[in-house]
């Protein structure tokens, strides 16, 4: 118990207008309120109800009355039921308010009961088992308060619909300084997942029903429902998804006023299209009280809006490795009822010039689970490279629970190139593995995100391939951040080919180094072994790592320093890594992050380079 507290006041700063106490006049004036007799929790929670209060709608009297009046409840949450309160004035503009706590009411009866199918479901008996307050203890009402939206909550999440309280009483006797507690939660029958009905759907409605993250006849969890509406919209199929219980009761849907939705319409249907007669609330109550415990699977609608059927994007950028480019999409989510979509891509800058299109075949999940028939055409002119490539894919993608995706791929590329002067056209045929993760959060300026990429490929003549090799390459990416404004962003890239006949390999399966995204200070794919003539071969290896550190400078302003170092060589280790540092500033733009880097190179006593790019890391 709580006894008189004197000593230390709390000065608190009310929006208080009052007027003084006992003296004629009208006149408002503010002031500050000193608190004394109780501190800690107890006085916040005393400053928290008298901030609501705006004086000028109180006459001198009733002013002081709500003063004492929010002063009292504020106490009495915490067991205090009979403080004495005192309001003095000071000054024109500070008054003292002296509270005595008075006696504290401890808890004398505490009773909590759960009955129905709750009081077996762990969720339920652990917010039970983990109620704070024990007899004996001074009463609090904030913990019992918080019991009763827990169950209720709870009752909602798993499926409880008829729940409710028999009981839910607290009996105060400040003479007696004790108070009883009697909570009676019947949460009746528990709710399972009856079958799904959808309308509106363009896709195979089985297909639809194979993406259930649950099964008929399982208890109703609402996370469900959340998932598989999630992923009905991950999809791409629709412009709008619902996914939801039909909650109305029979009861419920005779006696409504009906509404215009499409589900109304059919439920109050009989088979022969006649509309069902509305019945009192007495009688159908009373059936219904029967045949309860036979009528506790819950319908789901399932209601979905076609998505655009073509979808057009326009982009355009700049960035010193490719100077000004733009990019044009056309997207077709779904082309049949079984899902099947088709997108394509053309991307158009100086050095490159780039098509490409996927065809998705979706499988048992279409979300996680696909086959993909990719192919493109593109044409590079740049440094010592020139190369026109056709690629044709047909690959199988799996999405795994914890988010890693694995492709197996096999690959047919046809390339007729010109590296460093040493002209080729090689048809090889390959196949491969990658295993890929990226993750974030807002994708659009990450605070925390890592990205990583493992690819393994194989190529032999002895299947008519032109060129025979082993390649593998790796990526990684981190971003975190230290409090608000500190933000670390960390690169490595690796690659390796293992060939007895490099000139064979065309130049897209060769390595290069430098660039805005790779050792800044170096032009783009300026790094990499040379021939007798001094022009670009593209290495056997590549191995490039970056540090960043970003300082926020003022709201969407953050300024950078960072430090380079890679190159794409011959051998695994390299006499001299490539090593640029430099200085940047960041501004998250509406568009996405938009860089600026000035980057010095350190074999090059009087070289800078400007480095521009719009979008984010990942």
């Amino acid at each position: 118990m709580q006894g008189k507290r004197v000593g230390r006041s709390i000065r608190v700063a009310l929006n208080l207008m009052v007027v003084g106490l006992g003296m004629a006049g009208s006149t408002s004036w503010a002031m500050n309120a000193q608190i004394e007799g109780v501190e800690g929790e107890i006085a916040d929670n005393v400053r928290l109800y008298l901030d609501e209060v705006e004086a000028e709608q109180y006459s001198d009297e009733r002013l002081e009355g709500e003063v004492r009046q929010r002063t009292r409840e504020a106490m009495r949450v915490f067991g205090y039921y009979e403080p004495q309160i005192e309001l003095r004035r000071l000054q024109p503009d500070e008054a003292r308010l002296i509270i005595e706590p008075g006696p504290r009411i401890n808890i004398e009866v505490l009773e909590i009961l759960l009955r129905g199918d709750a009081a077996d479901d762990p969720p339920f008996k652990e917010a039970v088992e983990n109620f704070p307050l024990e007899e004996g203890d001074p009463l609090l009402h904030a913990p019992w308060d918080s019991l009763r939206r827990q169950l209720s909550g709870l009752s909602l999440e798993r499926g409880y619909f008829d729940w409710g309280f028999a009981d839910r009483r607290m009996e105060v006797r400040p003479f007696e300084q004790s108070a009883r507690l009697y909570m009676d939660f019947d949460s009746g029958p528990r709710y399972r997942f009856g079958n799904i009905r959808i309308r509106g759907s363009h896709i195979q409605p089985d297909r639809l029903k194979r993406m259930q993250t649950f099964e008929t006849g399982e208890p109703y969890l609402a996370s469900e429902l959340a998932r598989y509406n999630q992923r009905l919209g991950e999809t791409g199929w629709f412009s709008s998804v619902s996914v939801r219980p039909r909650l109305e009761t029979a009861h419920e849907l005779v006696i409504s006023e009906p509404d215009k939705s499409p589900w109304w319409e059919e439920a109050t249907l009989t088979a022969g299209g006649e509309r069902r007669p509305r019945l009192s609330a007495a009688s159908l109550g009373s059936a219904m009280a029967v045949h309860q415990s036979e009528n506790t699977r819950l319908p789901i609608d399932v209601s979905v809006e076609p998505a655009d059927r073509h979808r057009f994007e326009i982009g355009v950028g700049y960035a010193t490795d490719v100077g000004p480019r733009l990019r044009f999409g056309w997207d077709q989510p779904w082309i049949n009822r079984r899902g099947h979509s088709l997108k394509h891509d053309l991307y158009l800058s100086a050095p490159e010039q780039r098509f490409t299109g996927v065809y998705n075949i979706p499988l048992e999940d279409p979300v996680r689970d696909n086959y993909r028939l990719q192919y493109g055409l593109r044409s590079e002119d740049d440094n010592d490279t020139r190369t026109l490539e056709a690629t044709v894919e047909l690959a199988r993608r799996w999405e795994f629970e914890n988010r890693w995706v694995q492709t197996l791929y096999w690959r047919t590329t046809y390339e007729d190139f010109t590296q460093g002067g040493d002209k080729a056209q090689v048809l090889i045929y390959y196949p491969g593995i990658q295993w890929s993760r990226t993750r974030t959060r807002n994708s659009r300026f990450p605070s925390w995100g890592d990205r990583q990429q493992l690819s393994l490929e194989y190529s032999d003549t002895a299947w008519g391939s032109d060129a025979q090799f082993f390649r593998l390459t790796g990526d990684s990416e981190w971003i975190r951040m230290l409090g608000n404004d500190n933000r670390f962003v960390g690169r490595l890239s690796v690659g390796a080919i293992a060939t007895s006949d490099f000139d064979r390999i065309p130049p897209s399966l060769r390595f290069f180094a430098g660039g805005d995204r790779s050792v800044r200070g170096y032009s783009y794919e300026s790094l990499a072994p040379t021939n007798d003539q001094g022009r670009l071969r593209g290495g056997q290896q590549k191995l490039t790592t970056s540090v960043e550190y970003q300082r926020r400078v003022s709201g969407d302003w953050w300024g950078a320093a960072f430090v380079d170092s890679g190159d794409a060589f011959d051998d695994w280790a390299p006499n001299d890594l490539k090593t640029g540092a430099g200085l940047g500033a960041r501004w998250i733009s509406p568009v996405g992050p938009i860089r600026f880097d000035i980057a010095h190179p350190f074999d090059h006593d009087d070289d800078w380079r400007v480095h521009f790019s719009i979008g984010p890391e990942f």
